[in-house]
């Protein structure tokens, strides 16, 4: 966090916001402002250079051929990366989750590169798309409740050694892999299936993000009570029987 405030970025909303993942956003940016931190919400259109000096960078979903050129754009840019590697914070959702990985299988049916942030690689499944309310356990070791979203995706993806998955689903697919996984996290980057907005749904996720930006181990409490109301809501939902 610079003395200007934090700096929280949306990459490329024209691309990657299908599924109302600036949701993420908008969340990251009103938890921030209840907090009295000072911080500046950047949305970078995929036609404008990725600024390195963020604290925060979010990522959406995005359908296959606006994921391609993407993922073309931020290699070729390297913005992202170079934060990463001054450490940064990265969410991501959906085809922006595939993204950070090594590779991904982009519209044409062919290999895509990723930006290898996340020691990830993902194929596109054969059997039925994953479609519904997920419910599973966040790692321990992140300190939050249990993850609630909705999936949507064909894909399947697969961790590296490097990768500890996110969560251990306990309703839906996560990953797609039929090992329980959702997701994949490693210090600072971090990457799901889940929509919702997932950080409607979680936002302590969105605390957990705020926190690392700030390098500070707890925040002032704020009112809790919407978010909770949505959160119970939906995880009674996915608890019903199909």
């Amino acid at each position: 966090m610079s003395d200007n405030g934090l700096r929280l970025v949306w990459v490329y909303p024209d691309l990657l916001s299908t599924y109302g993942d600036q949701g993420n956003a908008l969340v990251v940016e009103r938890r921030a402002r209840q907090r009295r931190l000072d911080v500046h919400r950047i949305d970078v259109r995929s036609d404008q250079p990725v600024p390195t000096s963020g604290d925060i960078y979010l990522i959406g979903g995005g359908e296959d051929r606006p994921q391609r050129l993407a993922a073309e754009r931020l290699r070729r840019d390297g913005g992202l990366q170079r934060a990463v590697a001054n450490g940064a914070i990265v969410f991501s959702v959906c085809a922006g989750y595939q993204i950070l990985g090594h590779e991904f299988i982009n519209d044409l049916g062919e290999r895509e590169q990723g930006l290898g942030l996340l020691d990830v690689v993902s194929t596109r499944g054969e059997g039925e798309r994953c479609v519904g309310d997920v419910l599973g356990d966040i790692d321990p070791q992140l300190g939050l409740p249990p993850l609630t979203g909705f999936e949507n995706h064909q894909g399947i993806t697969h961790l590296g050694p490097s990768a500890r998955p996110f969560a251990r689903v306990q309703i839906g697919r996560g990953n797609g892999t039929g090992d329980g996984t959702e997701g994949a996290f490693n210090d600072t980057v971090f990457g799901t299936y889940m929509h919702g907005p997932v950080l409607a749904r979680n936002p302590l996720i969105a605390d957990l993000l705020l926190k690392l930006a700030l390098d500070v181990n707890a925040l002032p409490p704020v009112d809790d009570r919407w978010y909770e109301a949505l959160r119970n809501e939906r995880i009674t939902a996915a608890q019903q029987p199909a």
